[in-house]
């Protein structure tokens, strides 16, 4: 049990925060350790050799123990800047394969994206508070990380 600042029992509160970013990028599925006919088989219109883009949406979710005297998990300001430096900056209106070095063995998925964002993250965000990464490519397909 923690005390409130009154002097007061009151359980610890677990809280969860989310913050919503958009970036844009373009990318090829398209993997080394495949011919270019399985490349072709496996990821079908996205191996197209140009590329093709995406307007994806990015939802980081911290997890913790809510300051009782503070009122917060962390920082919205912190996260704010967290993902300002992880995100936006090496990925927004980049290609991916090309301009962010993790891909260049890595084929660009959005689950590896996810992946690279989480790994990313964790080298900011203090130790045990990341909690999922969750990215919208589109509409209809939606990745989910936790560092499983």
């Amino acid at each position: 049990m923690a005390k409130s600042c009154t002097g007061k029992d009151v359980a610890e509160r677990i809280g969860y925060i989310t913050r919503v970013q958009s970036f844009s990028a373009c990318h090829r599925l398209h993997s080394k350790c495949l011919s270019d006919e399985d490349n072709k088989r496996v990821f079908g219109k996205c191996n197209n050799p140009n590329g093709h883009g995406h307007n994806y949406k990015v939802e980081v979710t911290v997890r913790g123990k809510i300051d009782r005297h503070t009122g917060m998990v962390m920082n919205l300001t912190d996260l704010k800047k967290y993902i300002e430096e992880v995100i936006m900056i090496p990925l927004d209106h980049k290609n991916l394969d090309r301009d962010v070095p993790y891909f260049s063995d890595v084929v660009s998925t959005t689950e590896n994206v996810a992946v690279f964002i989480w790994d990313s993250l964790c080298t900011v965000i203090p130790d045990g508070l990341l909690y999922e990464v969750k990215i919208h490519e589109t509409d209809k397909n939606i990745v989910v990380y936790r560092g499983e």
